[in-house]
């Protein structure tokens, strides 16, 4: 039953990646693929990659140090609104996915909020979100995550 709930979330992410109408733009100088860190709960390796220039796919792979430390995966779709007065700065938000691997599994659903610089001469962004989550599996509780974090773009 908990891998049918993962298999659903990545489908649905899938197919709305798939979806998206618009073409792909480079980030500042580097490409439309980006590789970092993240900061803060949980910490590890974010990876990005730019759909359009409004939509993006995110993965995470890091390990929570919260009450039990564990091993947290995530994948996002996110929306991106450019500021007018700064074409460098956006809001994002989105939807997607998280499993801990705990003794016994968490399984969520997120919704990223945040907000991403994206350098104009070199091919690197910062980002900093907070996460608010609901957990499905094995109980059915809020939960959040929030990070800091940069990203190199090949």
């Amino acid at each position: 039953m908990k891998s049918s709930g993962i298999l659903c979330a990545v489908t649905i992410l899938i197919t709305l990646s798939i979806l998206t109408p618009e073409t792909a733009e480079a980030q500042g100088r580097g490409g439309d693929f980006g590789i970092g860190v993240m900061l803060g709960e949980p910490t590890g390796v974010s990876v990005k990659s730019w759909l359009s220039n409004s939509s993006a796919f995110d993965v995470g792979a890091a390990w929570s140090l919260g009450e039990r430390e564990a091993l947290h995966m995530h994948a996002d779709l996110l929306r991106h609104s450019w500021f007018e007065e700064n074409q460098q700065l956006a809001f994002y938000y989105g939807i997607g996915g998280r499993v801990i691997f705990y003794d016994d599994a968490h399984v969520g659903a997120r919704i990223p909020l945040g907000l991403n610089y994206v350098f104009e001469s070199i091919p690197f962004d910062l980002f900093i979100e907070a996460v608010p989550i609901l957990d499905i599996t094995p109980d059915v509780e809020l939960a959040g995550n929030g990070a800091v974090g940069i990203r190199y773009y090949l």
